[in-house]
């Protein structure tokens, strides 16, 4: 069948809208007609040329669809399912898998971008091959995905919401509860008002953490980030008193969910002795951050590295949909604008003017 798709060529280079031709599903494989895609930083990192990135790949990792068709071998997805899509469907076999940490599985379902000949499924009408970014290509207006990658949650969920599920909203929250444990009572600082961090300050308030500081350069993000829950906010220039005023030698929680140096640096003065800062935003390739290192380990604080917030998409995708659903996470707020395939452009430029939280691809 022919499906529309935005397709990556390259750093600095535009998005190329293009027919492409889907193949059915093969063994272990769903046909997943794409319902939304969020465009998400990381999205920007690749067009950016910050991350080393392969090009000719339908783009975008951040989506949600309904299975339209069921390859061999697939058991417990039905056609009609709403699914999440996850760019990293853990093994379950390796041995990072055995010892409790499939979040970091080496060797994950529908992952590599599909680039090798028996994953291929989307070609050129001249019979060139085009993979999927992450596995998964959620710009796409359908996609084949490997059936462990597609996360049935409840089909209540709206489709820009199932969407974002599937790595920012994942991303914050899973940093909050499953990477730091934050508990009821403990105070928490957010740097970033962003999709992710906007997430993550609502698992910290609905978590029971006081105060909830959240810190932007944005004004706009941090009344965002009051109407997601935050206590208190501030801009970075400001952060240091205000945590200073609102807390005893630092807060006991500081995540940072941009991805510079400067602000991982800040993270990490901003946490309280025996503290934990944990990193979510991820910086361009090859960054480096300083610490005081004699400071650190003598004051016995922690640093903690989320990578997709800890999460098991099997598991954490429906318990987040179901939260969502249960008014617990106020995810409506994280949606700044509905916009179609040829409004991705545009959204990334946003992106880069750090206007609003998250633009999503609506099919």
């Amino acid at each position: 069948m022919n499906v529309r798709a935005a397709v990556f060529r390259g750093p600095r280079r535009p998005l190329s809208i293009e027919t492409l031709l889907l193949d059915p599903p093969g063994a272990g494989e769903v046909l997943v007609r794409m319902v939304a895609s969020g465009v998400c930083h990381s999205d920007l990192h690749v067009v950016d040329g910050e991350w080393a990135r392969p090009a000719d790949v339908a783009f975008g990792h951040e989506g949600a669809g309904v299975i339209e068709a069921l390859g061999p071998e697939v058991a417990g997805l039905a056609i009609g399912d709403l699914v999440v899509l996850a760019w990293t469907a853990p093994c379950a076999a390796c041995s990072v898998c055995r010892r409790g940490e499939p979040w970091l599985c080496v060797d994950p379902r529908g992952s590599g971008h599909r680039l090798s000949p028996q994953q291929v499924r989307l070609r050129r009408s001249d019979g060139s091959p085009v993979g999927a970014y992450s596995g998964i290509g959620t710009f796409a207006e359908r996609q084949v995905v490997a059936a462990k990658a597609a996360i049935r949650v409840d089909p209540r969920t709206p489709p820009g919401i199932a969407a974002l599920v599937g790595c920012a909203v994942t991303t914050g929250v899973g940093a909050v509860l499953n990477t730091a444990a934050v508990q009821a009572g403990e105070s928490v600082v957010v740097i970033g008002a962003g999709g992710v961090g906007l997430s993550s300050i609502m698992a910290a308030v609905m978590s029971g953490a006081h105060p909830v500081v959240a810190i932007d350069a944005v004004p706009a993000k941090l009344t965002l980030a009051q109407e997601a829950g935050a206590t208190h906010a501030a801009t970075p220039d400001r952060a240091p008193a205000l945590v200073a005023e609102l807390t005893e030698g630092g807060a006991d929680h500081v995540l940072e969910a941009i991805g510079l140096s400067e602000t991982v640096e800040l993270a990490i003065d901003l946490t309280r002795p025996g503290g934990t800062s944990t990193l979510v935003g991820m910086t361009p390739q090859g960054e480096r951050a300083s610490i005081d290192v004699y400071r650190f380990v003598e004051e016995g604080r922690r640093l903690l590295g989320s990578n997709y917030g800890s999460a098991v998409p099997s598991r954490d995708f429906p318990r987040i949909c179901d939260l969502y659903l249960d008014g617990r996470l106020p995810l409506d707020l994280l949606v700044t604008e509905r916009i179609g395939l040829d409004g991705l452009e545009g959204a990334l430029a946003a992106m880069r003017r750090r206007d609003g939280a998250r633009r999503v691809v609506i099919f």
